[in-house]
């Protein structure tokens, strides 16, 4: 089958590489558009075949469920499927391999030794929050000068031309503005690095679930992402910057804390002993918070955010870790834009959006406002669920349709210009003048109201929205009127669901906040019309209500988004109805459809695992969820055996379980440990074998710094050389392979195999009869294909070559 597929939102541009090499025939789309990987475990060549419960499709064939068919080389529609589960997505190593030589290491460390490795990682976590609150601070500061010359430049093209005409002229050189900067911003995306589009938060939050997304951590993905998310902005999409800072800060994480970069090909041979994805995984949960941090101010809502959306494993040790990373981040931003804004020493700046300080002295609530935020909620919730069902339909169509890289710039100049245009033609048919007061907006445009007087959707429209939900937040009673509101509200949530998804660095929150913001101050202003002007009836105070409900019912956090809301507006009083209005757009929202990361999460077909299994698979065991048989090396093994297994295109194993050498072929061998796919090209490209140890000019032992060198891109086994007569050498893997792994009988229930993958953080789980003896293997993959349904327990499709 030809080669048909580019590379969609997630796929790194190594898939794309390889496929470009590969043989015709040999290449199957995914149906979520990328290249397709191999499943961990490889049997005979069928339309369907079984593994205990499992049914993998081949996808070179015309299978009438998942209604595909041989495409043509250059595809105008990749095929979609809900039901399938991706198999080149692979596991990262959350469990340490305890192996003789971790164990020798770990011994020869003293008590002082263990304290400075616990200094260093506090060290790191400092390091982690300047270097974040520094990438924040350029963010800001470009955005707002890049955004300032193109709003000053507009502005006086506008007023010229009103009193002229030509206003034509005007809306052209807008479009043509925000098509530049977005141009660039998506050419960079497209081109340079497609993971880093979109907030990046769905893919940390696989990356800490324990899924390897390529490229996610990346410097050039930092930079891209810092780009594309200045120029998205700048752009005026509708768009915010602050969910990419928590990409931004894990992406400094991930590289910070192995001392090292391997883009630049440069070694500073300093934290080495973190080398080591477990190490990696407690840094970029630090990295995340600290981005919101950053983002908002709120160092606490950033731990919080860490554990509710992003830390799949957690302890106190890292809480406090983590806390530090998220103060040390608001500090430096803090700090140097009261330097920027020639006020040093004036700590008043801690976030890239700042909410504004609510008076709750003079507009607080009672008891009978509940229920009005409880119906707050639950309207979130349901704009909520439209959003994320309109998008989910929208991505597919991308998937799709737009998958090739110049159409998705194109798509994304047509959105800028798009934007621009309705913007242009609301205000311009606006006839909402409000007096003109002292610092009320910075860029006020006139057009044909009264002098003194300004244009209000101009307000919301020609500013940042960062500055446009402030505006909503605290401009005085009678500042917009109702139709205003409405039309702002409905245009808005067209252009911010249609903009998700774009190949462009953008985030969700802002446009989620202002969307919010605008319902719901108009809430509050017919709350005033209805009461006769009541006092209680503060459109401030709904905008904030209207703002929290938005939020929450597209991406359906709680806990976290509550704190951040707090620190931002600087009060607690509002603490609780946001906490109610939060809780009901959760509920309400869920009812319908998922949250909007994990409907992304699911789009691309990645293996998560939640919190917990599906309720009805208990009656599942190992014995059916388990892949089988398995490729197991012996204790002693042919060098020429583990190279074939290594070579072989059609599996693509990274684990195996080591078994006795047996001299009874009669009797199946019993386990006494497990090896990586990474060790043993280690151990190849070392020429650990047994003979040469045993030779006069014995080589030097190997070390663990050895596999962290290699880490984390081992070289592939093409590139390793081995003789014929090496081939005839032994490797012996007893001090290399792990003597304790995982093991299941093959009674257990699935809920129980889930809890230990889940909570261990594991990669493979062996599975073994009464004697010891390896009869399968689960892996991710074997049990996130089990999710529950509208009609119950259902099982994932493996797209297998």
């Amino acid at each position: 089958m030809a080669n048909v597929s580019k590379k969609v939102t997630w796929s790194g541009r190594d898939e794309e590489e390889e496929q470009q090499k590969r043989e015709p025939g040999e290449g199957t789309p995914l149906l979520n558009g990328g290249t397709e990987g191999r499943h961990s475990r490889q049997f005979p060549h069928t339309d369907f075949f079984r593994i205990g419960q499992l049914s993998t499709v081949d996808l070179d064939d015309d299978i009438q469920e998942l209604e595909t068919e041989t495409l043509p080389p250059s595809p105008k529609e990749i095929p979609h499927n809900a039901k399938l589960l991706s198999l080149k997505y692979e596991s990262l190593d959350y469990d340490n391999s305890e192996n003789l030589l971790f164990l020798e290491e770990e011994r020869r460390i003293n008590r002082t030794g263990f304290r400075t490795v616990e200094i260093t990682r506090w060290i790191i976590c400092g390091l982690i929050g300047i270097l974040t609150g520094l990438v924040a601070c350029f963010i800001d500061i470009v955005v707002e000068k890049l955004a300032g010359l193109k709003y000053h430049i507009v502005k006086e093209n506008i007023d010229k031309f009103t009193e002229n005409g030509g206003l034509s002229f005007s809306l052209l050189l807008w479009a043509s503005w925000n098509t530049a900067f977005v141009m660039v911003g998506s050419l960079m995306v497209a081109f340079g690095e497609p993971i880093a589009a979109g907030s990046g938060i769905p893919q940390i939050k696989c990356f800490l679930n324990g899924v390897k997304i390529p490229h996610v951590v990346r410097l050039k993905t930092l930079v891209v992402k810092v780009c594309g998310v200045i120029l998205s902005v700048a752009g005026g999409l509708a768009v915010g910057k602050e969910g990419p800072m928590i990409h931004s800060g894990s992406v400094i994480a991930a590289g910070i804390s192995q001392g090292r970069s391997t883009s630049l090909k440069k070694d500073f041979k300093i934290f080495e002993y973190f080398r080591r994805d477990t190490e990696k995984r407690d840094f970029v949960s630090a990295g995340a918070a600290a981005g919101v941090s950053a983002a908002f101010g709120a160092p606490v809502g950033g731990v919080l955010f860490s554990l509710e959306e992003g830390a799949s494993f957690w302890n106190q040790l890292l809480t406090w870790r983590i806390f530090f990373a998220s103060m040390i981040s608001t500090f430096t931003l803090n700090f140097v834009l009261s330097i920027y804004n020639n006020k040093p020493g004036d700590l008043s700046y801690p976030g890239l959006i700042n909410f504004g300080r609510f008076d709750t002295k003079e507009n607080g609530y009672d008891i009978y406002e509940i229920f009005i935020f409880i119906c707050m909620g639950a309207i979130g919730g349901i704009l909520g669920a439209v959003f994320n069902a309109a998008n989910y339909w929208l991505t597919i169509f991308r998937i799709r349709y737009i998958h090739r890289r110049y159409l998705q710039v194109i798509e994304a100049m047509l959105v800028a210009a798009v934007t621009a245009a309705i913007a242009f033609l609301m205000i311009y048919y606006s006839n909402d003048c409000q007096p003109l007061q002292e610092n009320s907006i910075e860029y006020p445009l006139q057009l044909f109201c009264a002098d003194g007087q300004y244009n209000s959707m101009a307000s919301a429209f020609f500013t940042t929205p960062e500055r446009s939900v402030r505006s909503l937040f605290h401009d005085p009673a009678g500042s917009f009127n109702p139709l205003t509101l409405g039309l702002f509200t409905l245009v808005y949530f067209i252009l911010a669901c249609w903009t998700y998804g774009l190949t462009v660095s953008a985030g969700v929150f802002i446009p989620s906040l202002l969307i919010g913001a605008a319902w719901g101050r108009l809430v509050g202003i017919l709350l005033a019309l209805g009461s006769g002007g009541a006092a209680w009836a503060d459109p401030g105070k709904y905008a904030l209500m209207g703002a929290a409900a938005q939020l929450g019912g597209i991406v359906r956090m709680t806990l976290s988004l509550t704190v951040i809301i707090v620190e931002a507006t600087g009060n607690v009083t509002y603490g609780f109805p946001v906490m109610l209005v939060l809780m009901t757009a959760k509920i309400v929202g869920d009812c319908f459809i998922e949250g909007l990361y994990d409907i992304h999460i699911k789009l691309q077909s990645v293996p998560f695992l939640h919190w917990e299994a599906p309720v009805t698979s208990h009656s599942l065991i190992s014995r059916e969820v388990m892949s089988a048989p398995v490729t197991c090396i012996r204790r002693q093994e042919k060098v020429g055996v583990i190279v074939d297994i290594l070579s072989d295109t059609s599996t693509n194993h990274n684990g195996f379980p080591v078994v006795e050498n047996n001299s009874d072929t009669t009797q199946p061998p019993r386990l006494c440990g497990l090896i990586l796919r990474s060790q043993l090209i280690v151990l190849l490209k070392h020429k650990v074998f047994v003979e040469r140890a045993s030779m006069t000019l014995i080589q030097r032992r190997l070390k663990l710094k050895d596999f962290r060198d290699a880490y984390p891109r081992f070289p592939p086994i093409q590139s390793i050389h081995v003789s014929q007569d090496e081939r005839e050498c032994l490797m012996d893997m007893t001090e290399f392979m792990n003597p304790t792994p995982y093991t299941v009988p093959q009674d257990a229930s699935l809920p129980r195999l889930f809890k230990l993958f889940r909570a261990l953080g594991l990669r493979h789980l062996v599975v073994v009869d009464g004697h010891n003896r390896v009869v399968g293997i689960v892996t991710r993959k074997d049990l996130a294909r089990y999710r529950i349904s509208r009609n119950g327990l259902e099982e994932l499709y493996l797209a297998q070559t």
